[in-house]
């Protein structure tokens, strides 16, 4: 099974799953970028166009010789990071950030004033959740707004805790969050 950490670019993901050192996690932003399954450079937001069919080909890849293993997550989960991965997962964890806050952030990252706009009404209205309860088998949602990196990680690992059990936990329901 794959599991995908994903949300919008500043909501966490990255920062939490750098705790997570009980599981290996691939990061999709550097298999795209370390093994070209890129189409190229999108100029306006000064960004790599994922082939996301070469990526979830060696996604794919990866959780069949990973099985079992340990490689790349936990047992026979594939565990993936990155805001594309829900495209390829068959459960999902979506991190959320208030809208103020993570525009913020991208600035701080010295994001372009299109981008951080285009990222936070992506957040707004729920894209990468939406997608995410459309493709993925189970979806579960984090709030990531005023928790610290450790509170987002310990999060992380409950539910991927209980992925790993079989069962299913409560408060982490999809549509949970509503920054409307």
């Amino acid at each position: 099974m794959i599991i995908g950490i994903t949300g919008t670019p500043g909501t966490g993901k990255t920062s939490a799953c750098a705790l997570l050192t009980d599981a290996d996690i691939l990061d999709l932003n550097k298999l795209i970028k370390n093994e070209g399954r890129n189409l190229g450079i999108d100029e306006e937001r000064d960004s790599l166009i994922a082939d996301m069919d070469a990526v979830s080909d060696r996604v794919r890849e990866i959780a069949r010789v990973g099985a079992g293993s340990g490689v790349g997550g936990v047992g026979e989960n594939l565990i993936i990071e990155g805001h594309l991965a829900h495209h390829i997962s068959d459960i999902a964890i979506v991190l959320r950030l208030s809208p103020d806050e993570l525009e913020l952030r991208l600035k701080e990252r010295g994001y372009s004033e299109a981008k951080v706009q285009e990222n936070v009404l992506a957040e707004t209205i729920d894209v990468i959740l939406v997608e995410a309860v459309e493709w993925c088998e189970r979806v579960y949602e984090i709030n990531t707004t005023g928790m610290t990196v450790e509170e987002v990680a310990c999060a992380i690992r409950e539910i991927l805790d209980a992925i790993g059990r079989g069962i299913v936990i409560d408060g982490y329901q999809p549509g949970s969050v509503d920054w409307m």
